[in-house]
């Protein structure tokens, strides 16, 4: 058998692309060549390979003066990575007779050592999954990647650790096992974990902590402003200890993402929800995603949970307005010439400032140092379109020493969580028969729809368009954010309360 055919697969933004990988090997001087648009990575896979077959005991194409020449279909397709080792090789030694079995319905993936030994690639989940829709009855790859293969049922999961083992299973001398499938709701109960910061380590801040619950049921976006020392980063980063859990569909989701990425750090399952917090020294690039093949950049990373900018103002111009259009889609298009991928991002943006240079503007215990123009100018640094992308902006004043250091009470970690599961339960069951999943999410087809405001409640939106000049953006955000105040009472309707208090929620206030 000269020439034959093995399957692997390419990764093109978040999805797996079946890879044909044709080898055909045939007597004479020696010759090894991998053609179909491989990467550097690819192309330097043939000393690996030849290494690793030698050293399992078979023979090489220098040993056996074979010209081999390798094809890597569809050859439009760019393909980069290791993962292509373990199909060349296993496309190889069945083309020399040094192996005998079907290659039809399996997919290959690994990545090999010189000694012959497999070691982990990225990618594995979207992988598996195309593999499963596809019709493939088996995948064979890394032992190390079995966890995260196992997600996805309907399909054998096969893990191997060398050359050696895989081609001891495939010609059925030592049957490796069958990874079990996982279970998602016994796998979510052991693995909940947080980073222990909650609302029970924050005192005082009784107002922003309310700002924060309101923004965690309803997916809404945050900016908070303050003086340095306030809480403001604390607070931020106990809000993941208020969110729900992810579903198996959002966990799927991240997962892939993290996948992709190579940061499930050995994971099979991400089920905590995301809290990403670049530094401000970060590129467009790598906030958005992208390179020469794309990749997810933060705002991806941050899919279903939190990207936090803390010191906002201090991040590039062309950062923070590269965000303005994947917070309204929630979703980012990355344009190459050979592709075109498009990448989830439905996050909830919290942002934390100082209101001047120097920290202090109004701020009763300390002299602010800074001109008018000074002020002016930090503030400028968020425009006005990313603003009014912003549904919830608050001022966090310095706390009292005696809210620091007494027995204040206020509202604890698990009510919090409780009001804002049943506040998530109500948006489940409104939109169970859209995709969306909450009420930040809604677009203006749904928002006449879903936020029923009194009278009294539209009255008082008029009247703050006239003092404000409203955008239709804010109008929107201001009705959206009241939904979610009215589903905090359990309501169907959104009455003048909670228009008022969405109103006061969407101004910081100016010293």
């Amino acid at each position: 058998m000269s020439s034959v055919r093995v399957y692997s697969a390419g990764i093109v933004g978040l999805d797996a692309n079946i890879v044909d990988v044709e080898v055909d090997s045939t007597p004479g001087l020696h010759f090894f060549n991998i053609v179909g648009l491989p990467d550097k990575s690819v192309e330097e896979s043939k000393d690996r390979i030849a290494s690793a077959i030698r050293n399992c005991g078979f023979g090489t194409p220098s040993q056996k003066n074979r010209r081999v020449i390798v094809n890597l279909a569809p050859a439009d397709m760019k393909k980069e990575g290791s993962a292509y080792d373990l199909p060349i090789a296993v496309g190889y030694l069945l083309s020399t007779d040094q192996v005998k079995f079907n290659p039809q319905g399996i997919i290959f993936l690994g990545e090999l050592s010189l000694d012959g030994s497999i070691r982990r690639v990225n990618g594995v989940l979207p992988t598996v999954f195309a593999a499963s829709k596809t019709g493939f009855k088996e995948v064979i790859l890394p032992r190390e990647n079995i966890s995260e293969a196992q997600i996805v049922k309907n399909i054998r999961i096969t893990g191997v650790s060398s050359l050696k083992e895989a081609t001891e299973h495939l010609d059925k001398s030592v049957v490796q096992p069958q990874a079990e499938p996982l279970d998602f709701e016994s796998f979510v109960s052991k693995h909940e974990s947080g980073d222990g910061l909650t609302f029970d380590s924050i005192k005082g801040q009784e107002s922003a902590k309310r700002a924060l619950i309101i923004a965690a049921s309803g997916g809404h976006n945050i900016l908070m402003s303050g003086p340095p020392g306030s809480g403001k980063t604390l607070l931020a980063r106990s809000l993941t200890s208020i969110l729900p859990p992810m579903d198996f569909e959002e966990s799927i989701e991240v997962t892939k993402i993290y996948s992709v990425c190579g940061l499930t750090q050995d994971k099979p399952l991400l089920v905590a929800r995301p809290f990403r917090n670049p530094h401000h020294t970060i590129s467009p690039v790598a906030i958005v995603g992208g390179g020469n093949v794309p990749k997810p950049g933060e705002i991806s990373l941050a899919h279903r949970g939190i990207l936090f900018l803390d010191e906002i103002p201090e991040f590039p111009r062309g950062v923070l307005e590269s965000l303005r259009q994947p917070i309204e889609n929630g979703d980012i298009v990355i344009s190459r010439a050979a592709y075109n991928v498009k990448f989830p991002c439905k996050f909830m943006l919290v942002g934390a400032m100082n209101p001047c240079p120097c920290g202090n503007n109004g701020d009763i215990s300390r002299e602010c140092l800074c001109s008018p123009a000074m002020i002016a100018k930090y503030r400028s640094r968020l425009s006005g379109p990313l603003l009014d992308r912003i549904d919830i902006q608050i001022n966090v004043p310095r706390e009292t020493f005696d809210k620091i250091h007494g027995n204040f009470s206020g509202i604890t970690a698990e009510k919090a969580k409780n009001m804002v599961l049943n506040v998530r339960k109500i948006q489940s069951e409104r939109f169970k028969n859209a995709t969306l999943k909450t009420n930040s999410e809604m677009g203006p087809k749904e928002i006449p729809n879903y936020c029923n405001l009194t009278a009294e409640a539209l009255n008082l939106l008029r009247k703050a368009d006239e003092t404000f000049g409203l955008s239709a953006r804010s109008q929107h955000k201001i009705m959206k954010l009241a939904r979610t105040i009215a589903d905090l009472e359990a309501v169907e309707k959104v009455e003048l309360p909670h228009v008022a208090e969405a109103i006061n929620l969407r101004v910081i206030a100016e010293s």
